[in-house]
């Protein structure tokens, strides 16, 4: 990382306005008991303290975003009757919309700008290139807030992030005694760190070290996930596990919407008389219709299986498929907004110490 550098309380809301010219800034803002990612307003409730409620993602990967735009075009005409050909086949004209406006999430979390990177693994191989995702990940830039104080449903560490991981954000800021201590991780952070509202951070890099370790501590040891890939699948046909850890869950989806992670989406065409639009929105594997098909059959229709290929899916499949790697920031989110007090964790860990009675 680059040299650290001193942005004071005082300073923050010049800081935030200068990085609006040209750009759309993404702030987190009280609206109620919630604290979510607003467009900043000079007029707005910003809330750098507490954890967003929800996550960054809408910022690369919309909940709601149009993909093309489509219209009908006229039927040529047949020379002499001046007439529409009846035999000729209707023609669409297609036009992509492709994301080019530029963003700052300021005051994101680590775990929340971690998670763009679960999207990478997916929509950006040699195969497939989703230019959707891809444009706007390019295009916005993550300001993140190291955590201080962690709350309880936290568990970055145990997912291979931290309290001031830098995975996903072009500048981490730590909150110190009468500021942030700023560190650009990327060229463009550090170019949002030119700014003549920052002096030298040097003096407080102590402090802010201490901050980070004083976080670890209150974070506490580790789980350790890493039988969890091997156990999860062992107990894919264990009914009566996925059962008893199903049993609270009201399939709500909050768990799905609130992850930074998640990744799956539905597709629907909207038309109004000869033109529409494509649309792309966010979809809930907790859902029961979420794999109804055509026929009319549904593989997953209890939500044990519903809860099994979520949980599976980001220790176990996901793992398996990309280096180790599990699809999970260890936000606490799906934790802490749970209406049923369901727990990652907890599922994970009864998974990795089952033991069948029966063998």
């Amino acid at each position: 990382m680059s040299e650290k550098k001193f942005l004071k309380n005082e300073s923050v809301i010049p800081f935030i306005e200068g990085l609006a010219g040209g750009r759309k800034v993404l702030v987190p803002v009280c609206e109620g008991d919630a604290v979510i990612y607003r467009p900043y307003r000079k007029d707005c409730r910003l809330e750098l303290t507490r954890m967003p409620t929800i996550s960054p993602k809408d910022a690369t990967f919309p909940r709601t975003e149009t993909l093309m735009t489509f219209k009908q075009a006229p039927v040529a005409k047949t020379e002499g009757d001046g007439e529409g050909d009846s035999d000729a086949q209707p023609k669409l004209e297609l036009t992509e919309t492709l994301p080019e406006e530029k963003v700052v999430v300021f005051g994101s979390r680590p775990c929340g700008a971690r998670g763009k990177s679960i999207f990478t693994r997916v929509y950006e191989t040699e195969d497939v290139k989703d230019p959707y995702f891809i444009g706007r990940r390019d295009n916005t830039l993550f300001v993140s807030i190291a955590c201080a104080a962690p709350e309880t449903t936290c568990f970055c560490t145990s997912v291979g992030g931290g309290p001031a991981d830098t995975t996903g954000s072009d500048v981490i800021l730590i909150p110190v005694d009468g500021g942030y201590v700023a560190e650009a991780v990327t060229e463009h952070g550090a170019e949002l760190l030119q700014s003549d509202l920052l002096t030298s951070g040097a003096d407080k890099a102590g402090e802010a070290e201490a901050v980070i370790q004083k976080s670890m501590e209150l974070l506490g040891d580790a789980d350790d996930f890493s039988i969890a890939r091997e156990k999860l699948i062992e107990l894919f046909d264990n009914d009566e596990f996925w059962f008893d850890m199903s049993a609270k869950c009201i399939s709500c989806g909050t768990c799905t919407y609130l992850c930074p992670t998640c990744y799956c989406f539905n597709i629907t065409d909207e038309t109004a008389g000869k033109s529409g639009k494509r649309i792309r929105t966010w979809d809930t594997c907790m859902s029961n219709m979420f794999t109804m098909e055509a026929s009319g059959h549904n593989p997953r229709t209890s939500k044990a299986n519903r809860l099994k290929n979520r949980v599976g899916h980001k220790f176990s499949y996901y793992p398996s498929l990309h280096d180790k790697v599990i699809a999970c920031c260890g936000c606490g989110r799906c934790i802490k907004s749970c209406p049923a007090a369901v727990d990652i964790r907890e599922i994970v860990k009864s998974a990795q110490e089952y033991e069948d009675v029966n063998e």
